[in-house]
């Protein structure tokens, strides 16, 4: 992908008075020409035509997101980083929990699962890298997957713990799960008393010595 990042200046306006929108941007012409002209309500036929006769950029009623203060930006990225070794120290906790329950014929695979692959295990798998969309997983045992889950996913164990895109399409034990629960967060999908049960695992405050 190739891409380019601009820094631009907006004049924000609303025009109340034709005559006297056309006479400020006359005056002002040579100050505003490489402005993007940000205009709210209704703009009239001579009012586009006055802009594009003077080469001038504009947009109508809409809402551009407003800038933040590096410092805002900087306190902002420590809080998702902060949050970020949170979930990850949560995760391998909860990983090590249920890696636990895993059986002696486990796969345990660092191959990231690629569009068109239909990866099949019998027993319980391991598996330490993303699944794409349009590749396919299925277990007859327990699943534990510790990065993004996008394609398809039939798990026939007591268990199965990822985190899914909307993508995605998990199956767990004949029945398609819900994405809303599995959505941007880790989550347990377990088999209870002939239940499925889906318990996220929430963030949580950790107090550090």
């Amino acid at each position: 992908m190739q891409s380019k990042q601009y820094s631009i200046k907006v004049y924000e306006c609303s025009i109340e008075d034709e005559t006297e929108f056309m006479l400020f941007f006359d005056v002002n012409y040579t100050l505003f020409k490489d402005h993007l002209i940000l205009i709210h309500g209704d703009i009239s036929d001579t009012i586009k035509e006055y802009l594009n006769s003077k080469s001038l950029t504009f947009l109508n009623n809409i809402n551009l997101p407003k800038g933040r203060t590096r410092k805002a930006l900087e306190r902002d990225l420590a809080h998702e980083k902060r949050e970020s070794e949170i979930d990850h120290i949560i995760a391998q906790t909860e990983l090590v929990k249920l890696s636990n329950r895993l059986g002696n014929n486990l796969t345990v695979l660092d191959n990231m699962i690629r569009s068109g692959r239909e990866l099949s295990v019998e027993g319980d798998l391991l598996l330490l890298n993303r699944v794409n969309s349009g590749a396919l997983v299925k277990t007859t045992g327990n699943l534990i997957i510790t990065q993004l889950v996008e394609g398809a996913i039939r798990c026939g164990g007591n268990f199965m713990m990822l985190t899914a895109s909307h993508k995605a399409n998990v199956i767990f034990h004949g029945v398609e799960v819900d994405n809303k629960f599995l959505v941007d967060k880790l989550s347990r999908v377990e088999l209870k008393n002939n239940e499925i049960v889906i318990t996220p695992v929430f963030k949580k405050e950790i107090n550090w010595a």
